[in-house]
């Protein structure tokens, strides 16, 4: 596989302070810029230490960054004070790779969204200072809003499940993965395939009923965009129902969340539909305590964890042959190869 450079030559410095080089054989220096909210903040770090971790037997630095415009409880703060790096000691970082996740939409318009700005200014950071960058779920729409102007369009409800998704296109990023897979999917908008393969981006995988799950555009830096969760631990989605149902009963949200699709088995699927008559009759926070034990016999699946490690294991030696030829003098910064 032959790879195309693409970063700054700044030193590296790990959160501790320790220099990491970068030679062909030290660690991979990866940025996790978490945006989650607060109930999902530490879970989403966790998920992606462990998904790296099981795709590469390469020692791998994770520098973690935090955007300060996203307000936060005291107990996140805390760990974010103590784990976590501003984004402004990001702009004069250097990395291999970068990982941004998606955020709770509070906005109609992404240009109205309280990270707006930071995201926007990282997506440009990104082409001129990585290797590669993956963009999860609102931060793939934030980045193809920033650099090419394509606005996200609604569902109109929230796609929430595990969903079929088809390769589209033969590229070692997604080698080894089968023609067909399944993969987590919770979000309210989607990005219109014609605009985004006339803007040069190329689609990888493809949802029959929601448009693109996974697509790529080369530039200085390769961008991995990805509106689905494919580092989704298997009872995250089961969590976020559960909030979301909290929320109606509570009041904090107007309507009943829609059942989660292709994720739940009917025994269970039985049961958290009457749950759902009785809180429609009586809006009760009580009855939250009744969700465990609709799905005390469910086995969530976990499915998409094999395409997941298998994507994340094709990007991570992307990365790590990037590294070695950059080292080796045999591709210069700015040459794109011919098989990317």
């Amino acid at each position: 596989m032959s790879l195309r450079p693409g970063y700054a030559n700044a030193p590296v410095h790990s959160p501790d302070g320790h220099s990491l080089g970068h030679d062909a054989t030290g660690p991979l220096v990866i940025g996790l810029v978490n945006n989650m909210p607060d109930p999902a903040f530490l879970a989403t770090e966790r998920q992606f230490r462990g998904l790296l971790a099981a795709s590469c037997s390469r020692p791998i630095c994770l520098r973690l960054f935090s955007v300060p415009d996203i307000l936060r409880g005291p107990a996140c703060s805390a760990h974010v004070a103590l784990a976590y790096e501003s984004i402004d000691q990001l702009w004069d970082a250097r990395l291999d790779g970068l990982i941004v996740t998606g955020a709770e939409p509070l906005a109609r318009v992404l240009e109205d969204e309280p990270y707006w700005p930071a995201l926007a200014r990282l997506t440009g950071w990104a082409e001129r200072h990585t290797i590669s960058t993956i963009w999860s779920c609102l931060a793939a729409q934030i980045a193809v809003l920033a650099a090419d102007g394509i606005a996200r369009r609604p569902f109109g409800w929230k796609l929430s499940g595990i969903f079929p998704c088809t390769k589209t296109a033969e590229h070692p990023l997604i080698a080894g993965l089968p023609p067909h897979w399944r993969a987590p999917q919770t979000r309210y908008n989607d990005l219109p395939e014609p605009a985004l393969t006339a803007s040069g981006y190329r689609i990888l995988s493809h949802l029959p009923d929601a448009g693109a799950d996974m697509f790529i555009k080369q530039g200085r830096s390769l961008f991995l965009l990805l509106q689905g969760h494919p580092e989704y631990d298997p009872k995250t989605l089961f969590h976020e129902y559960r909030r979301d149902v909290s929320r109606f009963l509570t009041g904090r949200r107007a309507t009943y969340p829609d059942p989660v699709q292709g994720y739940f088995d009917a025994p269970t699927e039985t049961a958290l539909d009457a749950l759902r008559e009785r809180a429609l009759q009586t809006r009760d926070p009580a009855l939250i305590d009744s969700l465990p034990s609709a799905t005390a016999e469910w086995a969530p699946p976990d499915d998409w964890r094999g395409p997941a490690v298998q994507i994340y294991a094709n990007w991570l030696r992307y990365l790590t042959d990037c590294r070695r030829q950059e080292a080796s003098g045999m591709q210069s910064p700015g040459v794109v190869a011919a098989d990317f």
